[in-house]
Formats: C-alpha cells, sequence, structure tokens
C-alpha cells in the first residue's frame, strides 16, 4: 500500500473528529503514518510509535524543547526523530493539517503534497507568527486543497487552482444509537430534564457568556455539557447548580449522552474565532434527531437554517430554546424529515472515497519541483535550511 503522511496539530486520542473520521477510512488504500505535534519531555528526544487502527501508526515525538507546536527550534530535532520514517526510493504523498509543519517536507521527495484547511487557525487564540507565511508557502506548493467548509472554500478558492470543499460530514449509523433513550448515559441520570446539551471542544469559540444568561433565565433547564475545557481560564466558565461539566468522553460515548437530550446546542460566540468554522456536530446532532439551537454561525445558518434554529442575542437564543422546547408533533415532524433529507445525503465515506480519487488522479504539477527550491532556500520556514539531527530514539 502507499504510504500518506499526515502532519497534525491535533492529538489522535483527541476529541475524534475529521483527520480521525478522514483516516480511518483512507486507510483502506494507505499505509497511514500520522505524525503529532511534539511533546514536551526531559531527557532524551525520543519517537513514541502506537498502532491505533488497521493501517494507522501514530507518531509522538517527545522533545526537550520548550516551545509547543512544529516550531521552529523543534524542527531540527524532529527532522532527524522522523529520518527513517518512510524506506528509501519511496514516494508518499504527504498531507498536512497544519502549515507550521511544512519544513519538515524536506527530504521526503513526496509524489503528492495535500493541504486539508479544516481551519482557520490564524485566527485562533495565540497563533504561531509564523503561520501565515508559512500557509501561503504550502499553498503555492500544494497539489491538492481541501476545505472544511464553504466558509473557508471562499476564502482559499483564488489562492489554489485545485481547491474542493469538503465539508464536515457524519458518521449517521453511530449517531442513530441516540434515537433509542434507554442508552442514556448512567452518569446523566441523576440529572432532570429538560435536558439542553452541547458537546465538544471548551475553548475561545464557547461563548460561556450566552450559556450564563441561559442558566440564570431557566433555573429548570439542565445544561450539560460535555468536552475538555481548552485555552481558557475555567474561573471563566458559568458556574450554576443546572450546568454540569462532563469533561472529556470518547466517541462511543457521545451518542448515549445525546440519547438522554431534549435539544442541542450550538453556543459559538461570534468572533474571529469562528468566522469559518464547520462544525462537525450540527449533522450529528440531526442523525440523532434531535433538535438544536445555533448562534449565526455562517456554515451553520446557510446550508441548514430551515432545520437549526438561528439566534444572534442571548435573549433571541433563550427565546429559541423555549419554542424548540415547547414544539408540536407535527413541526417536529416535518424537521424530522428535513434532517433525515439533509443526512442521507453525506457521509464521511462519501466524503473519504472523493478525496482519495483525487489523490489518484491528480498528477504532481509545477510545485513538485517548487517545493524543492523552496524548501532549499528555506522561505516557507523563515529559517536557513534545516540540519537534520541525529535520530535519538525509535
Amino acid at each position: 500500500m502507499p504510504t500518506l503522511i499526515v502532519f497534525c496539530h491535533l492529538r489522535w486520542d483527541f476529541v475524534f473528529q475529521r483527520p480521525q473520521h478522514l483516516m480511518t477510512r483512507l486507510a483502506q488504500h494507505y499505509n497511514i503514518l500520522f505524525v503529532e505535534e511534539p511533546m514536551h519531555t526531559e531527557g532524551q528526544a525520543r519517537l513514541e510509535k502506537m498502532a491505533v487502527a488497521p493501517n494507522i501508526t501514530v507518531y509522538r515525538p517527545h522533545t526537550p524543547i520548550q516551545q509547543w507546536g512544529f516550531h521552529d527550534d523543534q524542527l531540527p530535532t524532529l527532522q532527524g526523530l522522523l529520518a527513517d520514517l518512510v524506506p528509501e526510493g519511496e514516494r508518499p504523498v504527504v498531507w498536512f493539517y497544519t502549515p507550521m509543519a511544512l519544513p519538515l517536507l524536506q527530504g521526503l521527495n513526496p509524489a503528492l503534497v495535500v493541504y486539508d484547511c479544516m481551519d482557520e487557525l490564524a485566527a485562533f487564540k495565540n497563533p504561531p507568527k509564523q503561520l501565515l507565511q508559512r500557509e501561503s508557502a504550502l499553498l503555492n506548493l500544494a497539489d491538492l486543497v481541501f476545505t472544511g467548509g464553504p466558509s473557508l472554500y471562499e476564502a482559499k478558492k483564488d489562492r489554489h487552482a485545485n481547491a474542493h470543499c469538503f465539508s464536515s460530514s457524519v458518521d449517521a449509523k453511530h449517531f442513530r444509537q441516540a434515537l433509542d433513550s434507554a442508552i442514556s448515559h448512567p452518569e446523566q441520570d441523576h440529572i432532570p430534564g429538560p435536558r439542553l446539551g452541547f458537546y465538544g471542544v471548551i475553548d475561545e469559540r464557547f461563548d460561556t457568556d450566552l450559556v450564563r444568561q441561559m442558566a440564570a433565565a431557566h433555573p429548570e433547564w439542565q445544561i450539560v455539557l460535555v468536552g475538555p475545557v481548552v485555552k481558557i481560564d475555567p474561573a471563566e466558565l458559568p458556574r450554576a447548580d443546572n450546568v454540569h461539566y462532563m469533561g472529556q468522553r470518547n466517541y462511543d460515548e457521545l451518542p448515549k449522552f445525546l440519547a438522554g437530550w431534549d435539544l442541542c446546542l450550538l453556543p459559538f460566540a461570534m468572533n474571529d474565532s469562528t468566522k469559518f468554522i464547520s462544525p462537525t456536530k450540527v449533522l450529528e446532532y440531526m442523525a440523532a434527531e434531535k433538535p438544536s439551537v445555533s448562534t449565526p454561525i455562517t456554515d451553520v445558518k446557510v446550508p441548514y437554517g430551515d432545520v437549526v434554529a438561528i439566534a444572534s442575542s442571548a435573549d433571541e437564543y433563550i427565546a429559541a430554546c423555549e419554542r424548540m422546547l415547547a414544539a408540536g408533533e407535527n413541526e417536529t415532524a416535518r424537521m424530522v424529515e428535513r434532517m433525515r433529507d439533509i443526512v442521507a445525503n453525506t457521509s464521511w465515506d462519501k466524503t473519504a472515497s472523493r478525496m482519495h480519487e483525487l489523490i489518484s488522479t491528480t498528477a504532481p504539477g509545477e510545485a513538485r519541483s517548487a517545493a524543492a527550491a523552496v524548501l532549499e532556500a528555506g522561505t516557507a520556514a523563515r529559517v536557513s535550511p534545516l540540519p537534520v539531527a541525529q535520530k535519538t530514539a525509535a
């Protein structure tokens, strides 16, 4: 099987999302080597290797270097650790989720370069200072560009001649388990109804003030929040008797939480970090046939505004939740029919299959020869050409 090397800013065992959905399916066609950001560990640098699924191996570098992510200071050590990743003479497909890893392309002699732009990382909190320039270099040499939603596609399509929109999709079978309320997660059994739930990463994209106002306006509503808290001060989180934090859970547990919810929430803050997001959970909520309310995220409002309630202010959001909770049988039936139509027209299987087709039929363009020149000059990394460090561990 051909080798596909993935450089990702997200850890494999973090929230199960786009990279994991796609790679577990593309593993039918490729031997996938999933390279994570380095983890700070004192002592000699080493490379942790984990077989996580058929044809998928995760490589987690451990280095004593303080700077996080694919920082310039990490690159010489990482090049040494990854020097023997691909057998000599093999030309892998190289897939980037983060442009920060671009200098690691040096020496890989790729058959094809893919950039799957799932988020506008430069809009997130504390982005690396080199990110925008490195993304420009990646767009110049990539053979294929995928985007995680229509908003990102509109932002990138004029910057690459072979860009394709692949919105977040859904594993409908998995989330249809939630149609059986009997599987409701036992850890929420003690929480009375109505339960209004959200799962996902709780970070700068999450509107903490909105949730705080919801909890205060309706003390009888029980707000269940499932997911890790990242990059925000826990002191900023809404605290009330009717707000319940369940922590990070694995993918198999999500339908169990959904099964016990009366209403699903997409309470995203409207800021730079959410301008281009395409939330995977909106389709998962639909597969479970649960009503949901969202703030006006473009990639929710435009395609799904006829089935997902959209509200801008806190008062409007609370009123929309009230309406959805009070919906009658006829209105609910119409909404469920529309959900089923939407979910029937997409799947991660179809998305991965189409991506594989594009990889198989795309001929390496001028970017292949340009890549060598760019990396040789070091301009992609804004550093001089990187020495290959001694491999210290395997």
